[in-house]
């Protein structure tokens, strides 16, 4: 190990600074988050379609668990029965805090949108001691405050009762446990790790997606270290199914057949590849857009709804294959850039858009700037890093490319950007001070030579 892996090495009292740090931080970003949540509440408490817009699906969910019909009816206009539509964790969370605070209150607002900053805040914990671990407290320090003033970060918390805070918190703990895991076959920390991916999946399942190319890193890791790692896989894999086990179970004792995390993949596709083009979301393929689909999804369940599209999927697939894939192209480059469209009509419903793509293409490409760095400098502490940003976006390649559903990944995108810059600005400090070694080593060695002469 050496100076830029352990900077305690030349850093005195690291540890009270590092406390420090992460306690200013994660405080300030706690603080600016509230104030912001403070001027967002009011739009969540519309009546307007039995106050849809306080969570959308994930709200009447909770609405339903609170009035005693179960994990049932995501629609706001109608009794659709039990759903997989959305996973878990997050109705029942919205459902305890309106049991304490009240159905649609402005209590429950606050306390929900003051739980999501928290989320966001804590994130800054993970990010510090990732960074650290991965280049150093010095990037650390850049990626913290980074992210505790973070414009998607803020607006993603404090304006937003989705998971998406929730769902970076975990990834990003995800992602620091595996770093440490490459270097311990400890079963009960791989049990835990087990532990942590299956809460992560009831939250949202696209962390799911993750784990076989994370976790395998790992492994491959303990494999050139020739240490044993198929009881400590084994033993995280038991992990991650006990923790699922119980909701899989619900899911087929209600749907009378297999349902995985959700159920909902089929129409996100259609949602984002059939009908208009304008925009990348055609609400006309869904329930909420659409009457004749609400009295189909009414009529037959939701289970034998979802199963007619997975074969209406299969069918545009099949007979729309260019624009399948031009579709999946532009939704690649949309969560990486923001650009969509520039159409007027477009723009004037994403009227934010412009500076969405000034902002979203800055810190992508910063990324991939400290990204390079990194593989030059640290490449095995570099690789989890590509595989989680490289594989966990792959679902909305295909569906929706909703600009929170990059959140998740977004502390690591920070990291990379700050390990870019804190790169650019040694560089600049080296060339400064180039000069003044030389001219530093030059004196010492016209008084060696006077020294020898005299």
């Amino acid at each position: 190990m050496n100076k830029r892996t352990d900077p305690s090495l030349y850093e005195p009292n690291c540890n009270d600074r590092t406390r420090r740090t992460l306690l200013w931080a994660t405080l300030v970003a706690l603080a600016v988050r509230l104030v912001v949540a403070g001027f967002t509440y009011p739009g969540f408490l519309d009546p307007g379609r039995d106050h849809w817009e306080f969570g959308y699906e994930t709200g009447k969910i909770a609405y339903s668990i609170v009035t005693g019909h179960g994990f049932s009816n995501p629609y706001y206009w109608a009794n659709t029965g039990p759903t997989a539509e959305i996973a878990p964790v997050f109705p029942y969370l919205l459902a305890g805090i309106m049991a304490v605070f009240g159905i649609y209150t402005k209590a429950s607002a606050l306390t929900m949108l003051a739980l999501n900053s928290l989320f966001s805040a804590l994130t800054c914990v993970p990010i510090f001691l990732l960074a650290k671990r991965s280049f150093g407290v010095r990037e650390a320090r850049w990626a913290t405050w980074t992210w505790a003033f973070f414009p998607y970060a803020i607006y993603f918390s404090a304006a937003s009762m989705w998971d998406h805070a929730l769902t970076a918190l975990l990834l990003t703990w995800l992602l620091l446990i595996a770093l440490h895991l490459e270097n311990s076959t400890r079963l009960w920390a791989w049990a835990g790790f087990g532990l942590l991916w299956g809460v992560s999946a009831l939250a949202n399942p696209a962390v799911l997606g993750t784990l076989p190319f994370l976790g395998g890193w790992v492994c491959y890791r303990l494999h050139r270290q020739r240490r044993k790692w198929r009881l400590p896989a084994a033993a995280a894999g038991l992990a991650v199914l006990i923790t699922l086990a119980p909701w899989l179970m619900r899911n087929y004792r209600t749907f009378h057949g297999p349902v995985f995390l959700k159920d909902g993949f089929p129409l996100a596709f259609l949602d984002g590849n059939v009908g208009n083009a304008l925009h990348w979301n055609d609400e006309s393929q869904d329930p909420c857009g659409n009457a004749v689909e609400m009295a189909q999804f009414q009529q037959l369940g939701e289970h034998a709804y979802m199963t007619g599209k997975w074969r209406e999927m299969f069918t545009f697939i099949k007979s729309n294959p260019g624009i399948t894939l031009w579709r999946s192209v532009r939704r690649f480059v949309y969560i990486w850039t923001g650009y969509w469209s520039f159409r007027r009509e477009y723009l004037r419903e994403e009227r934010f858009d412009p500076a969405n793509i000034v902002f979203c293409s800055a810190f992508t490409l910063l990324a991939i700037a400290g990204l390079r760095r990194a593989f030059r400098t640290t490449p095995d502490r570099t690789m989890p890093y590509a595989l989680v940003l490289l594989v966990f976006p792959l679902v909305y390649y295909f569906t929706l490319p909703e600009r929170g559903y990059r959140q998740p990944v977004e502390p690591e995108i920070v990291i990379l950007a700050a390990c870019a810059v804190v790169s650019w600005l040694r560089a600049r400090e080296g060339s400064r001070t180039q000069p003044l070694l030389r001219r530093v080593e030059r004196q010492r060695s016209l008084a060696s030579k006077t020294g020898v002469s005299g």
